[in-house]
Order: structure tokens, then sequence, then C-alpha cells
């Protein structure tokens, strides 16, 4: 066998072990949601008439009510037009069905009932009965250092202020909420991240940082929905607490955000600070705090994970706040299992920092709906 013969006997052998591979990678199922997850589609401007940006909530609607229909994506904004964080006032509504997005809600920046006005965060949810619940975390410049205690805001299916929740537990309600609804009640879980929390000018010698500290709850809002009228909240119980928190000159704040509800009940709570998520047990029933919990998993692909989902295969999806990237976690196994970059911004180090926050399933469970801050959009990802 001549040269030439012996380098295309050794291209074929090369050929078919490639291919035997790529057919037994094709044969395979894959291991985590990520793996079928290969494309990224902008769908809409979170930008308002009143300039409000600065996306943080997502929320899929689960009913058609008012002037929302089923299916529908609700964002909402946490800065207004001078980019001031802790001072979005309004919420709005993209349609799957038309791409069309309108403005669903633009709430007073002073509300009495909510200690310190409005601004707009990661908490918000749409119940059956197509009530929206929405939390604020206000400030005045921008900063902690003139933060209000918040409040949590009922808003009726077409955006108009219905009820307002504030008290000795509610504290600047933060992190994506994980719910309960079962028509006529709803169960709530909400992070709080204001409790002491001190001016970002504040800073520790030792770190150069601003104070951290541990007082960041998990409240569970019990709520009864009357016939016809807002929601009614019937009882608080912190869950879990000891969480940490500080203030941040660039991201107003840092604290618990992401929280997910396994069909166990097993209530998992990202922790960005300490760059990890923990798992509260028996979250449902509980009538006492579980402190931080039990810890999943920690550090790895982690950087700072922020806004979480709970996959139908029953794995975690967790945005990272500082970088663009998203993890999947098993819950069962505490492995980290994929991490995918979703927003690879150059103009941010690492890239696609402080880019990312809400996260939420599309209806058919085959991809999510997630936001960019750097570019203010919504976007979808999917197979």
């Amino acid at each position: 066998m001549n040269k030439i013969h012996r380098l295309t006997a050794r291209a074929l052998v090369a050929t078919v072990a490639v291919l035997s591979v790529s057919n037994a990678l094709a044969d395979k199922a894959p291991i985590g949601f990520l793996e079928t997850v290969h494309r990224h589609v902008t769908l809409a401007s979170t930008v308002t008439d009143n300039g409000d940006l600065n996306p943080y909530a997502i929320v899929v609607a689960p009913v058609s009510a008012g002037k929302i229909a089923k299916d529908d994506v609700l964002v909402d904004n946490f800065n207004n037009l001078s980019n001031l964080q802790g001072t979005g006032t309004t919420i709005v509504d993209y349609r799957p069905s038309t791409k069309q997005t309108t403005l669903f809600a633009k709430l007073p920046q002073n509300l009495p009932q909510c200690p310190g006005g409005v601004g707009l965060t990661t908490a918000m949810t749409m119940l059956k009965t197509g009530w929206i619940i929405v939390g604020s975390t206000p400030s005045t410049d921008g900063t902690t250092a003139t933060k209000g205690d918040g409040c949590v805001i009922v808003l009726d299916p077409n955006g108009q202020v219905a009820a307002t929740w504030s008290g000795a537990n509610i504290n600047d309600p933060w992190g994506n909420m994980a719910v309960v609804d079962n028509g006529n009640t709803a169960t709530l879980f909400i992070s709080m991240a204001g409790f002491g929390l001190q001016s970002p000018d504040v800073i520790d010698p030792a770190t150069k940082f601003p104070v951290r500290i541990k007082k960041a709850t998990v409240l569970r809002l019990e709520l009864q929905i009357p016939q016809g009228k807002p929601p009614v909240l019937v009882s608080q119980t912190v869950v879990g607490d000891g969480f940490s928190q500080r203030a941040d000159r660039d991201n107003f704040l840092l604290g618990p955000t992401g929280l997910a509800l396994g069909p166990d009940h097993t209530l998992y709570v990202t922790d960005g600070l300490d760059n990890i998520i923990t798992a509260i047990p028996d979250a449902l029933s509980r009538t006492s705090s579980a402190g931080t919990g039990k810890v999943v998993t920690q550090g790895g692909l982690l950087n700072w994970p922020l806004a979480m989902v709970y996959t139908p295969a029953g794995h975690l999806l967790a945005c990272n706040g500082k970088d663009g990237q998203v993890v999947e976690v098993d819950t069962s196994t505490g492995k980290q299992i994929y991490s995918q970059w979703i927003d690879s911004d150059q103009a941010q180090s690492p890239p696609g920092n402080g880019d990312l926050f809400g996260i939420a399933m599309t209806p058919d469970g085959a991809g999510f709906y997630y936001v960019e801050d750097d570019m203010n959009t919504l976007m979808r990802a999917g197979k």
C-alpha cells in the first residue's frame, strides 16, 4: 500500500470513528435541560414611554383577565428615566400571539400605603384569579441611603392598585416569588432583604466593601381570595432567615433573590453573596424558620446566582449576576450539570456581568424567558 493509500485508509478510519461518536451522542438523551436550548430570540424592548428601564421580574400570565391574555409575559422596571434604582413604577405586557408590547401598569411614585414609595422588584406573580402581586423596594436617590421599607402591592388585571401590605415582617421585598395557587387560596414566598441595610458609603474596613449583614429572610404569605375581591393577607411566617445582604452602589443591594418550590415542598433559595443555593424543607407547612437551610450547591459555575426557576425535569435554572450565564442544577444530587452563556456582551467584564435578572419558563416547558438589562430587552430561549 503506497503512502497516499495509507493516508486514505487512516482518514476513512477517523471518519468512521467520528461518525460513530456522533451517532452515539445523537442517540443519548440530554443530561440536562440547557443542552436542548439552542436559540435565543429578542422579543421586545421593555423601556416604557416615561423612560422607565432596568427590567427585573418576568411573569407568564396563567389566565386571561382584564387587559391580560393567557400566556402574556409581564415585565416590571426597577429604574426610572434618570436610571435611579428603586424608582421604577411600570409593568409592560408582551403578547406572544401578536408580538406587541403595551404598558400594563404605571403606579404613582409616592404611594402613601407603601413606606418609602414605589420601586418595583423581581418579586412579582399573577394569580389564577387575575390579581397581580408585586414587591416594592423604593429609594429616592437610587441608593439604599434613602430606601424605604417598601411593601407588597396588589393590582387588578387592568393595572390599578387594589391593596398594599406592609408591616414588621415586610422590608424590601426583593427576590422572585415562589407561588402555590389554589384559586380561592394562595401561598407566596418572598425574600426580604432590607432589614438593617445601611448606605453603600458605610464601608467594612476589613473587606473594603459595604458592610455585610446576615438579616435577610424568606417570608411565607398565606392569602384568601374572596370571589370578585382582592386577595386578603391572613398569615405570615418567616421560614428562612440569616441570609447575607449588603448595600451596593451598582446593584442597589445584594441579597437572596431566587426562590423555587419543588413538588415535595422544598423551597430552594439563592444567596448571591455566599454564592450558594440552599434548601428549606417543608416550606408550606413549617411553623418556624429553618435558618438558611441545607446547602444544595455552592461555588463552581455559580457566580452570584440571582433569579431561579424549577424545570419540568426537577432541575433548577439560576441566572448569574456576575456573568451572562445561566446554571442548571440537579436538585437530587446538587450537581451543577451545565451552564450556558445567554448574554455575552463584551462591554462588561466578565461578559454579561450585571445583565441578568428575572427568568420564567415558557408555557410549553421547552424554553424560558429572560431579560437583558444591558439592552433593556425581553428574550426567549428555546430549541
